[in-house]
């Protein structure tokens, strides 16, 4: 009767193993693990212990982050209510991260979890119990780091020896007894692919040349559908191909090359030649893009990942600029993103506005200037339905977000309003220096405040505040206001007294 009255405790068993070497075997080490968790649950039998039928194993997962699928399904497991104890071969085998396990420890404490490592005995409900387990997984994780470092070591000393050490090989070359042999026929590829760079001094036309060779990217014999190759060459491909010095027999570490074991398939001379003309044709874009005025081509993406290319509509005798997503420019709008047109005053004054503050430009900062910083410090920039993220140059480690409302669909968001004044306005133009002058004297020190530079004008405080609202009018409206091509709706008495600071915010506000 008594044993009947134990409450069942249901044990998870989790298993991990850092690489995939010896799965194949038909007991391998996740098998051992099991086998020692089922027997030490099976001698809990009489406290209620069971085993769950369900199996969390993670083969080939490193224990230094908790991006695994079966720790994933386990934690769900524990937020459903399904689990009472955790069993694992040693701590290490949950995690080897102090920081991840503090998240853990957390998890299981919140759901009044216990945790049991059958070959390290301790209680973690005590606070001995905790310490005892800190101390092991400090040790754990010290061992993962050292480990790290002795194969970032010896792949640096390989590398600087000129030895192949491993990672993606290129075109032309084949991996053989850890080491780069010429593939014969890619090798051949490659050399076609400079010499074609060569001859047409253009990429489209190079892409163009390839797909009528039937030349296709290297095949490759993996899992991964899309790592697989062979398909038609694009311009970021072909790029890599042109830029890398692995054809001169070479190997690359920690940002060096340094000569390599295996041999060279392209001759110094040719190499030399396709760097410079892809350095000519590099300040050739950039000064078409400057002086085209399109500032983000080839840096703007929707959130499909669909490159966003410039264009113009003329109406009226007047040039509108806009960029367009290159899937409906093609045709595909099903595969467009949700902002696939977008007026190009609109998003670069928005991304110059933000360059601006980023680097905390002064607000007299020329154009030429902020666009020079654009195009040196971009990578991408991203528009989403309410925000536009911009990744920064050189790793896109660092990204900004500003929020942002696109113009309505019925809306002619590429377009100002047809009703134009056509002349230009004193009084608004009057209100606009004048701010810009009252800007610089605050400034430059002249006045110390506000309410000094009010007192020297004879007018109010929140007056001389609302119109210095004016120095900070987006490049958009000023041009317009000074070729008297502003909307109807905008003139000084409209101009309302809390005229948003953000670019975008004056557009809706102006009715731009």
């Amino acid at each position: 009767m008594a044993a009947n009255s134990v409450r069942p405790v249901r044990c998870a068993i989790y298993t991990r193993k850092s690489t995939d070497h010896g799965l194949e075997l038909e007991f391998n080490s996740l098998d051992a693990q099991r086998e020692a968790c089922e027997a030490y649950i099976k001698s809990q039998a009489s406290q209620g212990w069971r085993i769950l039928p369900q199996s969390y194993d993670d083969p080939a997962y490193s224990g230094g982050n908790l991006d695994r699928p079966a720790l994933k399904q386990l934690l769900a497991d524990i937020e459903s209510g399904l689990i009472d104890v955790i069993v694992v071969y040693k701590i290490d085998r949950l995690t080897r991260s102090l920081a991840d396990f503090a998240k853990l420890v957390e998890t299981f404490d919140r759901k009044s979890i216990s945790f049991v490592a059958v070959t390290q005995q301790f209680n973690t409900t005590s606070s001995m119990g905790r310490l005892t387990l800190n101390v092991l997984l400090s040790f754990a994780q010290f061992e993962r780091e050292l480990a790290s470092e002795r194969v970032r070591d010896k792949v640096a000393a390989s590398r600087r020896k000129g030895k192949w050490t491993g990672g993606t090989v290129p075109l032309g070359y084949e991996a053989q007894n850890k080491k780069l042999v010429i593939n014969p026929k890619e090798a051949e590829t490659v050399r076609t692919i400079f010499k074609q760079y060569l001859a047409l001094k253009s990429f489209s036309l190079l892409v163009q040349d390839l797909d009528r060779r039937g030349i296709v990217t290297k095949r490759r014999d993996t899992k991964v559908p899309k790592y697989r190759g062979g398909i038609p060459f694009t311009y970021g491909p072909l790029a890599h191909v042109l830029k890398n010095r692995t054809y001169l027999g070479e190997v690359h570490h920690g940002g060096k090359w340094y000569p390599a074991e295996h041999k060279p398939i392209l001759e110094q001379k040719t190499y030399d030649q396709v760097q410079a003309l892809l350095a000519e044709n590099r300040v050739a874009t950039q000064t078409k893009r400057s002086i085209g005025g399109a500032l983000l081509v080839g840096k703007l993406r929707d959130d499909r990942g669909n490159r966003m290319s410039p264009s113009f509509t003329v109406k009226n005798g007047i040039r509108y600029r806009f960029y367009i997503s290159r899937a409906l420019m093609h045709g595909r709008k099903n595969q467009a993103g949700s902002v696939a047109r977008i007026s190009a005053q609109l998003i670069e004054d928005i991304v110059i506005n933000a360059i601006r503050e980023h680097f905390a430009l002064d607000l007299q900062t020329p154009d030429d200037q902020l666009k020079s910083h654009v195009i040196e410090s971009i990578a991408e920039v991203v528009a989403h339905p309410k925000r536009i993220t911009i990744s920064m140059q050189p790793d896109n480690s660092e990204t900004i977000e500003i929020p942002w409302q696109p113009p309505s669909k019925n809306a002619p968001a590429l377009a100002p309003p047809s009703a134009k004044i056509n002349q230009l306005d004193p009084k608004l133009l009057q209100a606009i220096v004048r701010a810009h002058a009252w800007l610089r004297d605050l400034q430059s020190g002249k006045f110390d405040s506000v309410e000094t530079l009010a007192a020297s004008v004879s007018l109010h405080s929140k007056v001389v505040r609302q119109e210095l609202r004016y120095a900070f009018l987006a490049p958009a409206i000023i041009e317009a206001i000074l070729t008297g091509n502003q909307p109807q709706a905008l003139s000084l008495a409209r101009i309302p007294k809390t005229l948003p600071l953000t670019w975008s915010g004056q557009y809706r506000a102006l009715g731009f």
